[in-house]
This record gives structure tokens, C-alpha cells and sequence, in this order.
């Protein structure tokens, strides 16, 4: 086979590397965006360890979670008119700032080897209020720095860096406790060291300013009178909401590795990484991604295929099984992210982009709830039954969505408009 037609096929399987070699400041908040994505699951694993060892409880882990939600429901709201509204820089190393701060509460709280419970659940929540903001100017800056036909190849990047992020932090963090596990503030620490390293990243992007006017109440609701519209848009919260508040049982996991698997903190660390084995094995393999017509109708077949995985992990008695159907979970729960933040891009002027990336936030952290109702659940009845019954429950979610909002899945991307800043009235079908 001639070199070219092996660089054409090559091009064609593998991750499109183009917006990195193309765009410099977008690969300068990519490298920072992996970084902090690294440190925060190094974080969020020992929280989840910490509170289950010193409880033994699956709702006590579950109510992390309830924790979680409520700050990262409220900050989004407001959040997303601010990340419009001030330079996306400077929001950005304030809330890396602040990130830190709430890592190193974390860390002097283990310190002694005693830690109370009560910090562990103030400081993820307002880990969690904090990401609220974080998140979606890190999301709105990232698309403003390629050009339109680059909207897929850059969010199958961000969403690779963000389950690597998923399967290194784990993992690691998986050894780290087994290493240090009468000094756990070591794990809090590095994540400290590594927020901070990720902020010069940010320092060397050029001033962003204002996307959308000045901060106010109305500029809030303009956000909101926008998704009314959007159908598609719509549907794209709904998908996430509906995967992960029936199909998300994180809250498990420890239960499934000490009790189920017969493990410790490495195959708690494992189950935990491998949603994002599988996502970050996908992502390497998405060059078909861009020959999807139907970015819609996508996640859906993605989203069931996340719950049908999801619901036959609850069944298997042994481990590699188990990490095998989690993988299969985090390649449908990636694709699905691709594709519905390359539709809210493609469908939102940038002006705006601060605010409809909050509200998928708010998105994201409501069905952050699954970790409370897996817990409940498993506590009701049994661990195995929760999870089963959440992933068969996603997929008559998926069926209801389908049902009920069709325009989903007949959207095209290469039937939209090419300038969604001159857009008006978007369309609902």
C-alpha cells in the first residue's frame, strides 16, 4: 500500500491531531485541561475511599453526591453569565486558585490520620461549586480557539484528555493510598501541586475578554430563553441527565471491590479508572467520528449502549468482566459526549456559550444524584440489583427521548447554519 493511502487509512482510525498542531493556544489550555482533569479525579477517588473507610456505608459514600449537587447546581446558574461577562483568563485562574485552596483544606483535614467526616463533604461541595464555573470557561474558551469545521476533532481531544485524566488519576490514586495510606494528605497535596502547574497554562493565553455584555439578572434568563427554543439542545441535557442518574453507580464501587471482587484500594482505583479505559481507548480510535451524519440519533445508540453495559456489570462475579463492561460503558458514554457538546457548540453563538455550557452543567451534576440513588437503592435492596436495575432503566430513557423529542434524532450538523452568532431563532427540528 502506497505511504499516502496508509496515511489516509491511518487518518482515518486514529484520533485527528490536527486542532493541536494547528491552533497553539488551544494545545496550551489543552495540556492545563488535562492537568486539572488528572488532579481532580486524584482528589475525587480518595474522598470516595476516605468516606467509605470511615463509614463502611454505600449511602454515606452516595450522599458525596447530594453534597456535590446542590453547590454545582446553584454556582452554574449564575457562573455561566459571569464566564460571558468577565476575561475567561482571568476566571480562570481565580477558580484555580480557589480549587486549590479547597485541596489543601482536604489535605490538613487527614493529616494525624484521624480526619473528620464533615470536610470531606463540605470541601466536594465546594470543589463542586467551584468546577461549576471552571468547567464550562474552560469549555466556552476551548471551541473559540478553533474554527468551525474543527468542532469534533477538538472535542473528541477534550474528551481523551479527560478520560485519561479519569484513568491515570484512579489508577494512581489507587497506589498512592495503598502507598501512603497513613499519610493520605500526600494524595491531596499532589493534586494541590498539579492545579497550580496547570494554571500557567492559562497564563499564557492572550486576554479573552467579554463574550456576552455585562453580568445581570437578564443576562441570566437570556441564557435560558435560549435553551427554551432549542429542542436539541434540550434533548442533549435530557441524554445526560437520563444516563447518569439511573446508569451512574460510582457509589458502588467500593462496595463492589472490597465486598463483591474480594479487593482493596487497587481494584477499587481500577473500577473506578475503567469507564475511562474505555473512553480513552475509543477516543484513539475516532476517526469515524467524523463521518457521523447523525450526531443525534449517535448518542442515543451510545447511551444504550452505556446501560445495557452498565446493568450486565451488576450480574458478573468476576473482576476482569466487570472492568471489561465498565470499558464498554466509558466508549458509549464518551461518544455520547462528543457528540452532544459538538451539537450545543454548533447550535449556541459564542455571546452565549458561557451560559448554555453552565445550564449542561447544571445538566451533568443532577445526574451526579445517581450516586445517591444507586446508594439508596443498593441499601433497599442489594448492590447487584441497583445497578442492574439503573442500567435497564437508562435505556427506557433513551426510548422515551426518542419518542418524545424526534428532532434529536434527525439532526445533522452539516444542516446547520455556519455562523451560529448570526442565528436568531434556532431550530427545534
Amino acid at each position: 500500500m502506497p505511504v499516502q493511502e496508509e496515511s489516509a487509512v491511518a487518518a482515518s482510525i486514529f484520533v485527528d491531531l490536527g486542532p493541536l498542531r494547528r491552533f497553539p493556544d488551544f494545545r496550551r489550555l489543552w495540556v492545563g485541561f488535562g492537568l486539572r482533569q488528572f488532579g481532580t479525579w486524584l482528589t475525587v477517588t480518595t474522598v470516595v475511599y476516605q468516606v467509605f473507610i470511615l463509614t463502611r456505608s454505600n449511602v454515606a459514600v452516595g450522599l458525596i453526591s447530594v453534597a456535590q449537587v446542590v453547590p454545582g447546581v446553584i454556582t452554574p446558574v449564575f457562573g455561566g453569565a459571569i464566564v460571558d461577562a468577565v476575561d475567561r483568563r482571568r476566571l480562570l485562574v481565580v477558580t484555580a486558585l480557589l480549587l486549590s485552596v479547597s485541596s489543601v483544606a482536604l489535605a490538613l483535614n487527614a493529616l494525624g490520620g484521624h480526619p473528620a467526616l464533615w470536610p470531606l463533604y463540605v470541601c466536594s461541595g465546594a470543589t463542586w461549586a467551584l468546577t461549576g464555573i471552571d468547567t464550562p470557561t474552560r469549555t466556552a474558551v476551548l471551541i473559540t480557539l478553533v474554527d468551525r469545521d474543527s468542532y469534533i476533532a477538538a472535542n473528541v481531544l477534550r474528551q481523551a484528555l479527560s478520560q485519561l485524566g479519569q484513568v491515570a488519576g484512579p489508577a494512581i490514586a489507587g497506589v498512592l493510598i495503598a502507598t501512603f495510606s497513613h499519610d493520605i494528605a500526600a494524595v491531596y497535596w499532589i493534586d494541590v501541586a498539579v492545579t497550580l502547574a496547570a494554571t500557567r497554562s492559562v497564563l499564557r493565553l492572550p486576554a479573552l475578554g467579554a463574550a456576552g455584555g455585562r453580568f445581570s439578572l437578564s443576562s441570566i434568563a437570556e441564557g435560558f430563553a435560549f435553551l427554551k427554543r432549542r429542542q436539541v439542545i434540550q434533548a442533549c441535557f435530557l441524554a445526560d441527565i437520563n444516563a447518569t442518574l439511573l446508569g451512574l453507580p460510582t457509589s458502588l464501587f467500593p462496595y463492589m471491590a472490597f465486598v463483591h471482587f474480594h479487593g482493596g484500594a487497587r481494584t477499587f482505583g481500577l473500577l473506578t479508572a475503567s469507564p475511562g479505559i474505555g473512553a480513552l481507548l475509543g477516543a484513539t480510535v475516532s476517526g469515524w467520528t467524523q463521518r457521523v451524519r447523525y450526531q443525534g440519533r449517535a448518542v442515543l445508540i451510545a447511551v444504550v449502549v452505556w446501560g445495557l453495559a452498565i446493568a450486565a456489570f451488576g450480574f458478573v462475579p468476576w473482576l476482569a468482566a466487570g472492568v471489561a463492561l465498565l470499558a464498554i460503558a466509558g466508549w458509549g458514554n464518551a461518544v455520547s459526549a462528543v457528540m452532544r457538546n459538538t451539537i450545543l457548540q454548533a447550535e449556541t453563538p459564542n455571546r452565549l456559550r458561557g451560559r448554555l455550557t453552565s445550564l449542561q452543567s447544571i445538566s451533568v451534576q443532577i445526574g451526579r444524584l445517581g450516586n445517591a440513588e444507586a446508594g439508596f437503592v443498593a441499601a433497599l435492596s442489594n448492590a447487584q440489583l441497583s445497578i442492574v436495575s439503573g442500567g435497564l432503566g437508562c435505556i427506557l430513557g433513551v426510548l422515551a427521548i426518542a419518542r418524545f423529542m424526534p428532532a434529536y434524532a434527525r439532526y445533522r450538523l452539516d444542516a446547520r447554519p455556519s455562523a451560529p452568532d448570526e442565528m436568531e431563532e434556532g431550530a427545534t427540528g
